[in-house]
C-alpha cells in the first residue's frame, strides 16, 4: 500500500507539473495573442471545435481506457489499437476536409473551409500519439511527458506570437496548435521508443472494444454535450461573442480542466491497481475525492472573486464581456473533478455500459438548457449548466457510491469543509476588490495574498482532514527533496 500511494504522490506530481507547467505556458502565450488578435479571431477557431473534438473521440474510441484497464497488456494489444487509431485519423481528416465548405456556409463564414482543411491535420497527429501517451499513463510515468510537454508548448508559443505580431491574425492560432501536437508527438516516439509490431489481432480488437465502445459513445456524449455551446454561439450570436466565451473558458480551464486531467490521467490507473479490495479502493477514494475538492473549490472561488481585475489586467479593456461569463462558469468548473473521479470508479468497476447509460440520461437533461441559450442568452445558459452539473452529480455519485458503499451524503460531507473554506475565502476576496482604490493590477496582486493567506489561515484553524493530507504530502515531499 505504501509503495502504491508513493507511486500515486509521484504520479500526480509530475502530472501537475506536467498540465500545470504547460498549460501554464499556453495560458500566458494565450494572453499575449488576446493582445494581439480580436475576439472575431479567437470566435472562428472556437466554432470548429466541436467538429475537431468529435473526431478526437471516434480516433480514441475508449481504447486507451480499455488498455490502462487491462493489467496484462500485450504488445500486440498495443500495436492493434495504434492501426485502428492511424486508420481513423486518416478517415476523420477525410471527412472534415470534405465536409470543411458545407461547415463554412452553416457558420456563414466562407473562410472556415480553408481554416478546418489545414487544422484537421491535428487529427492525423494525434493518432499517431495516442498509444504512445497510453504506455506512459498505464506505468504512471509522467515525468517524460512533463519535459515533451513543456518543449511543445514553448516552441509552439514562439511560432504563434511571432505569426500574430506578423499580422497572419487567426493562422497564428491554428499553426500555434499544429506545432504543438507535432513537437509532442515527435519527441514522444524520440523519447518513448515504443514502436508498434506488423500486427493486427482481431480478438484483441474485439476484447479492448466491447469495453472501450461503450465508453466511445460515452465519450461522443460527453464531447458533443461540451462543446455544443460552441456551436450555438457560433450559429445563433456573433464570432464575438464566441470569443468572449471562449476566452472566459480558457480561464475557467486553466485550474479546473487541469486539475480534472492530472486526477484524471493518475487516479484512474492507482484505482485499477485496487480494484480487486473493496475496502482499499474506498479508502482511497475517499482521500482524493476530499482532497481534490478542497483544491478545485477554493481555486475556483478565488479565480471568480478576481475575475475582473485578472481579464483587464491580463488581456485588455476590450474582454471585458468575458468577465461575467468566467465568474458564471466557475461553479461548472468546481465540480468537474468531483464528476471525473465518480465516472472513473464506474470504468475500475468494468462498468462502462453503466457509464455509457448514464451519459445518455444527462444529456437529454441537458437539452432544455441549449434551447434556453438560444431563446434567452448566453448568461442564461450559463445558469441552465449550473443546475445541469447538480443533476449529473447526484446520477454519478449515487451509482459510483453504490458499488463501494459510499453513498452521496458520504461525499457531500466529506466535502463540506473545503466548500465552505472556499466560500469565506472567495467572499473576502471579493471583498476586497470592492473597497481597494487602486489600478487593476494593484488590486489584483493584493486580493490574491489575501486570498491565499486567508484560505490558508481557514485551514489552519479548522484543519479539515483533507488539508491535513495535503500537508503532510507537501512536508514528505519536500524532506525527501532536503535529504534525497
Amino acid at each position: 500500500m505504501s509503495s502504491l500511494k508513493n507511486k500515486t504522490v509521484h504520479g500526480i506530481m509530475w502530472s501537475a507539473i506536467d498540465n500545470f507547467s504547460s498549460q501554464g505556458i499556453t495560458f500566458i502565450v494565450g494572453i499575449i495573442l488576446a493582445r494581439l488578435l480580436s475576439p472575431e479571431e479567437f470566435g472562428l477557431i472556437g466554432m470548429l471545435t466541436i467538429f475537431i473534438a468529435v473526431s478526437e473521440s471516434f480516433i480514441n474510441s475508449g481504447f486507451s481506457q480499455a488498455l490502462i484497464r487491462k493489467k496484462d497488456c500485450s504488445e500486440t494489444d498495443y500495436s492493434t489499437v495504434f492501426y485502428f487509431n492511424l486508420a481513423a485519423g486518416i478517415l476523420f481528416f477525410l471527412i472534415l476536409f470534405t465536409f470543411s465548405p458545407l461547415i463554412g456556409r452553416f457558420f456563414n463564414e466562407p473562410q472556415l473551409k480553408s481554416i478546418l482543411r489545414v487544422l484537421s491535420l491535428v487529427l492525423i497527429i494525434d493518432s499517431l500519439t495516442i498509444i504512445q501517451r497510453t504506455t506512459l499513463t498505464k506505468r504512471v510515468d509522467f515525468k517524460l511527458q512533463t519535459k515533451i510537454s513543456v518543449i511543445a508548448a514553448i516552441t509552439s508559443g514562439i511560432i504563434g506570437i511571432a505569426m500574430a505580431y506578423s499580422g497572419y491574425g487567426v493562422w497564428s492560432l491554428i499553426f500555434k496548435t499544429l506545432s504543438q501536437r507535432m513537437v509532442n508527438s515527435l519527441l514522444l516516439w524520440f523519447w518513448n521508443r515504443w514502436r508498434p509490431l506488423l500486427v493486427f489481432s482481431i480478438q484483441s480488437f474485439k476484447e479492448l472494444f466491447s469495453f472501450g465502445s461503450k465508453l466511445l459513445l460515452s465519450g461522443l456524449i460527453d464531447t458533443a454535450y461540451r462543446n455544443i455551446y460552441y456551436l450555438v454561439i457560433g450559429k445563433y450570436f456573433s464570432a464575438s461573442e464566441l470569443g468572449y466565451y471562449t476566452r472566459a473558458q480558457n480561464f475557467k480551464d486553466l485550474p479546473s480542466s487541469n486539475l480534472n486531467g492530472i486526477m484524471s490521467r493518475v487516479t484512474y490507473p492507482v484505482l485499477a491497481q485496487m480494484q480487486d479490495d473493496p475496502v482499499k479502493l474506498k479508502s482511497g477514494y475517499k482521500k482524493m475525492i476530499k482532497s481534490i475538492m478542497l483544491i478545485s473549490m477554493v481555486l475556483m472561488a478565488g479565480l471568480a472573486a478576481v475575475a475582473e481585475p485578472m481579464i483587464i489586467t491580463l488581456i485588455g479593456e476590450k474582454w471585458r464581456p468575458s468577465i461575467i461569463y468566467l465568474q458564471l462558469l466557475t461553479f461548472v468548473g468546481m465540480m468537474y473533478p468531483l464528476h471525473s473521479l465518480n465516472l472513473n470508479m464506474l470504468q475500475v468497476q468494468g462498468r462502462s455500459d453503466l457509464f455509457l447509460r448514464l451519459e445518455i440520461i444527462k444529456k437529454i437533461i441537458a437539452i432544455p438548457t441549449i434551447i434556453i441559450g438560444v431563446l434567452f442568452g448566453i448568461k442564461v445558459m450559463i445558469l441552465g449548466m449550473w443546475v445541469n452539473t447538480l443533476i449529473a452529480y447526484y446520477l454519478n455519485s449515487y451509482w459510483s457510491g453504490k458499488m463501494i458503499n459510499y453513498p452521496m451524503s458520504e461525499q457531500i460531507n466529506d466535502i463540506l469543509p473545503g466548500f465552505m473554506i472556499a466560500v469565506a475565502m472567495g467572499a473576502l476576496v471579493m471583498l476586497s476588490g470592492r473597497v481597494i482604490p487602486l489600478t487593476y493590477f494593484l488590486k489584483l496582486i493584493i486580493q490574491l495574498i489575501i486570498g491565499g493567506v486567508f484560505a490558508l489561515f481557514l485551514c489552519e484553524i479548522f484543519k479539515p482532514e483533507a488539508y491535513l493530507e495535503l500537508r503532510q504530502i507537501a512536508q514528505n515531499t519536500i524532506f525527501k527533496r532536503i535529504h534525497g
